[in-house]
Parts: C-alpha cells; sequence; structure tokens
C-alpha cells in the first residue's frame, strides 16, 4: 500500500505534499496508530527529494503529534487527530489568577485546530530547562514566560527561533524573539505619577519587595518615581509584624503581603484610606470590594492573551508592551 504521493509541477512544496498524504491516509483509515512510515532514505530515493526536504515534513508532522520518531528504528503514527494544525507548549512561572486570565483569552483566541499544552517551572531554572530541553522539536510554537531566571536566554535560545514568543516579562538577552511583555519600571512609575495628588497628603510610601518572583523593574520605577519627586520612602523585603504608621502609603506587588497588611491594620484599628493607604499591584475582582476597593497598577491580562493569540495565528514577529493602568478605589 502506497502512502505517500508526489506530483510535479502541482504548485505544492514538496515536503507539503508529504504532510498532505500522511493526513489523507490516516483520514482514509490507510495508517493508524503506531503504523510504521516509510524511511527518510526510501522517500527520498523514489521521488529524487533530498533528505532535508522529507525531514522537513517528518518534523512538521512530529511537532503535531501525528508522528514520532525512534532513533535507528523510524518514523510512526503517533495520533489520528490529524485536524490539529498546531501543538503549541506554554511554560508558565506559576498558576495564579492573574495568568489564568491570560490562558484563558489565548485559548479563547486561538482557535479550535490547536492543541497547547501548559507546564510550570515554579521559578526554578533546573525545572526550566528540563521542561525545554524534553519539548524541543515536538511543537510548532513554543510559548515562554522567563519571569526574572538569570539563565533563561541560553536555555531558551536553544529552540527553534522562528517558533518562539516570549511572554509576560523579556530582557536584552531575549531582544531577537517576538513578545507580549509588561513594563514593570515604566507601569509602576507611570502609575505613581497618576496617583502623586493623593500621594502627597502622605508621610511616607514604603514598598513591599520580596524580591524572589517580583520583577526588577517595579523596584526600580518605584524608587525612581521617589527619588525624582522627593517622597520619603523605604523598601523592605518583608511585612511580618510590622506596626503601621498613621501617614504611610504600602505599595504591595504580592498579595499575600496585601493580606498581612490589612489584617495588621485592623489590629492596630486603623482606617485603610484615613489613616494610611494601599497601592496594589494586579488587579482581581476581589480588589474591588475588599476593605472598601483596593487601589491597583494594573495590566490588561486578558488584552495579553488575546494579543498574543493573534500574533501567532497571523505570523506577526513583534514585541508588544502590554499597556498598564492605575485603577483609583478607597484604599488610597
Amino acid at each position: 500500500m502506497k502512502i505517500i504521493s508526489i506530483q510535479n509541477n502541482l504548485g505544492i512544496p514538496k515536503y507539503k505534499q508529504i504532510i498532505i498524504t500522511v493526513e489523507k491516509g490516516i483520514e482514509e483509515g490507510k495508517l493508524i496508530k503506531g503504523d510504521k512510515l516509510p524511511s527518510v532514505n526510501k522517500v527520498s530515493l523514489e521521488f529524487s527529494l533530498s533528505r532535508d526536504t522529507v525531514l522537513l515534513a517528518y518534523d512538521e508532522l512530529k511537532k503535531r503529534g501525528i508522528i514520532y520518531a525512534i532513533p535507528g528504528k523510524g518514523y510512526y503514527v503517533k495520533s489520528i487527530a490529524v485536524t490539529i494544525k498546531q501543538r503549541i507548549f506554554l511554560l508558565f512561572d506559576e498558576l495564579n489568577i492573574f495568568k489564568e486570565d491570560i490562558y484563558n483569552s489565548f485559548l479563547e483566541n486561538i482557535g479550535n485546530d490547536v492543541q497547547v499544552d501548559i507546564f510550570f517551572h515554579h521559578f526554578n531554572i533546573q525545572v526550566f530547562q528540563k521542561l525545554i530541553n524534553d519539548s524541543n522539536g515536538n511543537y510548532t510554537k513554543y510559548i515562554i514566560m522567563p519571569t526574572n531566571l538569570a539563565e533563561a536566554a541560553s536555555v531558551i535560545e536553544t529552540l527553534p527561533v522562528n517558533e518562539v514568543y516570549i511572554l509576560d516579562q523579556t530582557n536584552p538577552g531575549l531582544n531577537s524573539f517576538p513578545a507580549v511583555y509588561q513594563n514593570h519600571k515604566k507601569d509602576i512609575y507611570e502609575g505613581l505619577m497618576k496617583a502623586k495628588s493623593r500621594l502627597v497628603k502622605y508621610n511616607k510610601i514604603i514598598m513591599i519587595f520580596p524580591g524572589f518572583r517580583e520583577p526588577l523593574g517595579m523596584k526600580i520605577g518605584f524608587e525612581n518615581f521617589c527619588e525624582n519627586f522627593i517622597f520619603d520612602h523605604e523598601t523592605i523585603t518583608e511585612f511580618n509584624n510590622r506596626a503601621i504608621e498613621a501617614g504611610e502609603v504600602y505599595v504591595i506587588p504580592n498579595d499575600r503581603d496585601l493580606v498581612r497588611v490589612i489584617e495588621k491594620s485592623k489590629l492596630q484599628n486603623l482606617q485603610l484610606g484615613r489613616d494610611f493607604g494601599i497601592i496594589s499591584y494586579n488587579e482581581t475582582p476581589l480588589k474591588k470590594v475588599v476593605a472598601n476597593g483596593i487601589t491597583t497598577i494594573s495590566t490588561n491580562f486578558e488584552a495579553m492573551g488575546k494579543i498574543l493569540a493573534e500574533m501567532i495565528l497571523q505570523g506577526k514577529k513583534e514585541q508588544i508592551e502590554n499597556k498598564s493602568t492605575l485603577i483609583i478605589r478607597n484604599s488610597l
């Protein structure tokens, strides 16, 4: 039974004809899961093609999860889901409500003929490297959230250069890759600028910046703003049981610290928005209602997922800075 056929002067590249005939063979039941495909050498000799042309076709089928390779033995049918045109490797740092918004928006906009496999590196460079190494060559696109991992760029560069997209955070080592990202240094600076008329009513601005997961740009933008406009300020790594002083305003990137500050204020019988203030980072539905409303500096995470999906579907290779805004509520 002949599986692969090639026609000259058809106007379709030879490697695509190989892909199409394999797909057709699966759809017609001529190929089932586990069947072996003709070897690269056999297809190359039969149709007077270069090995690279055949390998290009087989690699594309492999990335889509339709076939797999056993070194030294050949290529075999892995899946009969030929309607899947792209398989996307999506590597997040962690799952939280913000990342869930990005993920759901991306799925909603990427289409039905795409398979998205999501993984998490949890800010661990060894896990990051292993997941990327294990996925290399098995997907049509790679979406990577490198966060602040120091060695991320060198690991990402091992992937097919034209198939990589950077998400959420980028750095100079990743400038060659398309990206949808937040400019944390600029966002927090501009957010504080918009809040300046309210901040002048406070005696001191304090940022709680643990520095493990939080982008360094947040701290730099905060300190630049305070120094440029001569605000008394302090950056601390943890809140713990610190006493809140009347006239302080806290800038809080981490929601765990947000809870600690609010709990402490209740113990001290301080009223948020009157005795002290809070600016939180990243908008959530809960912040609209908790403590009569928490002021936030936040990007639009749903927009980030949508823009990323459009970039992939349209083949765009751009670096897009996702917009951020200040949402004033009663905590300031």
